[in-house]
């Protein structure tokens, strides 16, 4: 099991980068330094049809961007219950055929699949898959170790994407914004934000106009394309 003093202070060097994209790759630098994978697949999550999308993988120090992944994690089990109960989960050899899609289980050059949800506070923003590890077993221990990363990761992620441009949207918008990508519904927004839904709404209308996109989902796009949610 890696320590917990370990993790915090390799995340720590994540948070001393100011580009978002070398944040990413940091994450995966670090999540294939500390654990017994060989690779592993960034993606970010959002609870608006649950649909995970690529953001980028890295295998052998080869960095591959992976935006053309767009899933209903509805049809992967052990994807969805990791997000759900917001713990790492790792499956192989017969679960893997029962946990996995059909079409995903006819690659038979895969036959295992670890899931580390990345979370911030009860929220999942994203998670990394392996599907190649050193012959180490994927234990109790190392799933903790796996989980406790993806929070701290997550706590992270979401504290250096807090500071914006005011030019931009304000605190507020950002985070009706953000609020959105995690999938809660106006009248949820407002009640936690002890607003109107009235209000609510503006904050979507006036973000979606400085963003100069069409709509909620093109706007959660497009923060996400800026760095300002995972």
């Amino acid at each position: 099991m890696t320590p917990e003093y370990t993790l915090r202070e390799h995340v720590r060097k994540i948070e001393a980068i100011a580009s978002h994209e070398e944040q990413l790759y940091m994450i995966l630098t670090i999540y294939l330094e500390l654990f017994p994978v060989l690779d592993a697949f960034l993606l970010r999550y959002s609870h608006l049809g649950y649909v995970a999308e690529g953001i980028i993988s890295l295998q052998s120090d080869q960095l591959v961007h992976i935006g053309e992944i767009r899933e209903d994690i509805r049809s992967y089990p052990i994807i969805h219950t990791a997000i759900r109960e917001r713990k790492a989960k790792y499956c192989t050899g017969l679960d893997y055929l029962k946990f996995m899609s059909s079409k995903d289980v006819m690659r038979s050059s895969i036959n295992a699949l670890v899931v580390t949800p990345i979370c911030f506070g009860t929220v999942v923003i994203g998670y990394i898959c392996s599907s190649t590890f050193e012959g180490k077993a994927i234990d109790d221990d190392t799933l903790s170790s796996l989980t406790l990363f993806g929070k701290l990761v997550g706590k992270t992620m979401h504290g250096a994407n807090g500071a914006v441009d005011s030019q931009l949207l304000s605190k507020r918008e950002l985070e009706v914004m953000r609020r959105i990508a995690w999938g809660e519904e106006t009248k949820e927004m407002a009640d936690s934000m002890e607003i109107s839904e009235l209000t609510v709404k503006q904050y979507v209308k006036t973000a979606i106009k400085k963003l100069g996109v069409q709509n909620r989902s093109h706007a959660v796009g497009e923060l996400f394309r800026r760095g300002f949610i995972l």
